[in-house]
């Protein structure tokens, strides 16, 4: 019987950087944040107003907190905004490998993403068009594409109905944590 190792977290409050790549390994995102902790949904990070978002090409700076949560299984992330500005709630990434590599987050980004929008909460799979391209172009298999569809329609009936870890409740919770800590 093997062993499962289970990667070390970092204090509350350690400032992270999660790092996004593309399937044939080409940087991608990379978000400013802060490990917030874990609950049985996963790992936590928080980013507030003001720190950086970045990618080739495109550079910005979030326009209000913001929490993630990482899964174990390794197959989606989940943003929830705090509020206005931003036009929508949650923004989940399917991805695949997210996991922690040398004590910072890390995934790659599948291009479909589920989305509820902050007025009048609509919700709907996103990027079709882009992982459309992108499962040819990268070649991605079989088994991962039909997993992550599936996924995508999941989520987003998850999202729809508002349960846990999608509810405001749960999010709401961890941007207390960040609200409460003292990092600015």
């Amino acid at each position: 019987m093997t062993d499962l190792v289970v990667p070390s977290r970092p204090d509350v409050g350690t400032r992270l950087l999660f790092r996004w790549r593309k399937w044939d390994g080409a940087e991608h995102w990379v978000h400013e944040c802060v490990y917030l902790g874990s609950d049985r949904w996963g790992d936590w990070f928080g980013q507030l107003a003001g720190w950086r978002s970045f990618r080739p090409g495109r550079d910005f700076l979030a326009d209000a907190p913001n929490v993630t949560l990482m899964p174990p299984d390794g197959d989606h992330v989940v943003t929830v905004n705090q509020a206005p500005p931003a036009s929508y709630r949650v923004y989940i990434d399917l991805a695949w490998d997210v996991r922690w590599d040398s004590g910072q987050p890390t995934g790659i980004d599948m291009d479909l993403d589920v989305v509820r929008t902050v007025d009048p909460r609509r919700v709907f799979i996103d990027d079709q068009d882009e992982w459309d391209e992108h499962r040819v172009a990268y070649g991605y298999p079989l088994d991962i594409v039909t997993r992550l569809e599936a996924l995508a329609v999941d989520l987003e009936q998850r999202v729809t109905v508002e349960s846990a870890p999608f509810d405001d409740a749960t999010a709401d919770a961890w941007l207390s944590r960040l609200d409460a800590l003292d990092l600015r």
